[in-house]
Parts: C-alpha cells; structure tokens; sequence
C-alpha cells in the first residue's frame, strides 16, 4: 500500500509506480469519485468532439464493416474505373446540351 499526503491545494501525489500500474503519465485526466466513504481516482481520456462520429455517421461505419466480413467491397481500382466512366458520360451530356 502507497501512502500520500494531501496539500495544501489539495493536492495529492500519486506514486509513480502505482501510475505506471495504471498508465498514468503528467497531464493525463482523472476522475475523482467519492464511494462508500472511499475517494476512489480512475484514468479519464478525454476525446476531442471533433473526432467522435455522429450516430448517422456510426451507422454507415457499422454497416461498411458488416460489407467488409462479407466479402462486398469494391477495389481502388475498380472505383477509379467507375468514377471515370461517370466523368465521362456527365462530360458527353454536358456537349449534347451546348448549342453551337
């Protein structure tokens, strides 16, 4: 057991081989919770909003990841292929509709 002594901040310093126990290194986050009495800490990460998926977002990935353990995908190549081919037909319209 690692004993600690709290501030006059209230700070308390956590001992370094219990943070490597836990992954804990300088500016991580914690929570500080209060149970049964016990202040109990935990590593938080935190995650930028801007890197979390909106739930419609989450279900395209969900389902492409289902395509892909069945086998349905589609190659680089096989898109660039396809792309093309559209470019083409919209470039081919676009010349149909241009009076001259």
């Amino acid at each position: 057991m690692a004993a600690s002594k709290l501030g006059q901040r209230r700070q308390v310093v956590i001992p370094r081989g219990l943070c490597e126990q836990v992954g804990l290194e300088v500016g991580d986050y914690i929570e500080v919770v209060v149970q049964g009495g016990t202040v109990i800490i935990k590593p938080k990460k935190l995650v930028d909003a801007d890197l979390v998926l909106t739930p419609e977002e989450a279900i395209i990935v969900r389902k492409g990841r289902e395509e892909l353990k069945r086998g349905e995908y589609v190659t680089l190549e096989e898109l660039d292929h396809e792309l093309d081919d559209q470019a083409l037909k919209r470039g081919r319209q676009a010349t149909q509709r241009t009076p001259r």
